[in-house]
């Protein structure tokens, strides 16, 4: 068999036989962001093409005892934290932070940090979307990404390390509506494919737990849970604990990393470097992140299809509280109810 008649088997034997026909017996709900609808697969709403992706990496990705996997809910920090994890581990191997070879300064973090879900344009092997994760060196730890919920991350991943950022969710669904109008638009999706919703509509939906990889309280906990029984292994961040104490949090991180700052370094500066130059203030400013795009290949029954979204839709305002100026109180007010419903027995505050 040549090579390429066995990477279309080996496809066959991991994409669902019947896309139309598994997705037809999985509970459905409007979407809103994503195109097309949400489904129910593990408890947990998807849309089609990330659902794909999260059953391709169920069976195929197998995680190394080097990796290192940042997973969030979506617009919870996500971009921010895979810089400051590119720079804790890179800091020594590129001379000067400012160095102009260094991946922060010729590529967007989300290029840098792959997902194991969705394949960026830089990164295709082929059309299985974990042939390039599989063909990175094994000599150095992978920086690797998932929106995928704890119960349902293929099972390899449970015994490393896992960094979950959580992010207030009034501010997440915020930053989530204002992204996915951006993403519409990009994508110049139909109508009948991205049926046109309103905000008050989206914010029902997201308050039943209808949003990608929601309910976002259940994303969350599943992660805090597993922070709890393998602190170790699992470390959960707040966003807005690492917009009050970035110091504190990125030494932190850099310890559960394994590549703690000396106390060298922190008289030579080289933390504040690293906070200043993953600030969001220099990310959203640096050339590559204000111009170009973010493109990505999501699997599908008939191959690969190309979505994209401009780099600089990732750095909207960076800010704790912004969700006041696009909510109501009356809409403030019920999701800080839900939260302290959903977390607060579990003693979670967000």
């Amino acid at each position: 068999m040549a090579p390429g008649d066995r990477e279309v088997e080996e496809n066959k034997m991991i994409v669902p036989e019947n896309l139309e026909e598994m997705l037809s017996t999985l509970p459905k709900e409007k979407s809103w962001g994503a195109g097309g609808c949400f489904y129910k697969y593990q408890g947990f709403w998807y849309s089609s093409v990330w659902l794909l992706g999260t059953i391709w990496a169920q069976q195929c990705f197998k995680a190394r005892e080097t990796d290192f996997l940042l997973a969030s809910s979506p617009k919870s920090g996500t971009t921010w934290m895979k810089a400051l994890m590119i720079a804790i581990v890179n800091r020594k191997h590129h001379g000067s932070l400012s160095s102009s070879s260094h991946p922060l300064l010729i590529k967007n973090p989300h290029n840098c940090v792959p997902f194991l879900e969705v394949r960026d344009q830089e990164h295709m092997i082929g059309s299985n979307p974990i042939t390039y994760l599989d063909s990175l060196p094994a000599a150095s730890p992978r920086l690797l990404s998932t929106h995928i919920p704890y119960s349902s991350l293929p099972k390899s991943v449970l015994a490393g390390r896992i960094v979950y950022i959580a992010r207030n969710p009034k501010d997440v669904f915020v930053s989530f509506w204002k992204f996915s109008e951006q993403f519409a638009s990009k994508n110049n999706q139909k109508p009948q494919e991205s049926p046109s919703i309103s905000m008050e509509e989206a914010f029902e939906l997201f308050c039943n737990g209808v949003s990608t990889n929601g309910p976002f309280w259940d994303h969350v906990l599943g992660y805090w849970k597993a922070s709890t029984e393998r602190p170790d292994e699992v470390l959960f961040v707040k966003y807005e604990d690492m917009k009050r104490d970035t110091m504190h949090h990125v030494k932190k991180l850099a310890e559960f990393m394994g590549h703690p700052f000396s106390s060298e370094e922190e008289r030579e500066g080289v933390l504040q470097e690293v906070i200043e130059l993953c600030s969001f203030e220099n990310l959203s400013n640096l050339e590559v992140n204000k111009n170009g795009t973010f493109q990505v290949h999501v699997a599908s029954q008939t191959g690969q299809n190309q979505l994209q979204v401009d780099n600089s839709a990732f750095f909207r305002r960076g800010e704790v509280g912004d969700s006041k100026n696009h909510l109501t109180p009356e809409m403030l007010e019920r999701l800080d109810k839900i939260t302290q419903e959903k977390l607060g027995t579990f003693g979670l505050e967000l």
